[in-house]
């Protein structure tokens, strides 16, 4: 920008008090700038084995804690009672009983069918 341009913004900061400078200003300025806590200081912190040990078995035990709690608990096979018994009412436990009775008498049968064609 040169001075015809604009004569009365010169004038103005021609007026404008100067500002004295420290003869330490680079020296000031380059402290505060090693004194800011680096960007990853905080994680550093915690990522030192001190920290991190404590913080890892706790981890872990909540996790171990948790699929312990959520494991079905299992039932040996004699316990288990068959699907078609249990989807059984109990008003059809007779119906059953002659089913079975009628089954073994079937296959205790003398005159079954297959014996009657090798005659």
């Amino acid at each position: 920008m040169k001075r015809e341009d604009d004569q009365q913004l010169w004038d103005l900061l021609g007026r404008a008090q100067r500002v004295r400078v420290s003869p330490f200003f680079a020296r000031n300025v380059v402290r505060k700038i090693r004194e800011r806590p680096e960007r990853f200081h905080r994680l550093r912190i915690w990522l030192t084995p001190g920290r991190l040990a404590p913080v890892a078995g706790l981890a872990i035990a909540i996790i171990a804690a948790g699929l312990a709690l959520h494991q079905p608990t299992s039932q040996n096979a004699a316990e288990r009672a068959p699907d078609v018994i249990a989807n059984i009412d109990p008003q059809d436990y007779d119906v059953v009983a002659d089913l079975d009775e009628l089954l073994t008498v079937e296959e205790n049968n003398l005159w079954n069918d297959d014996d009657t064609q090798t005659l």
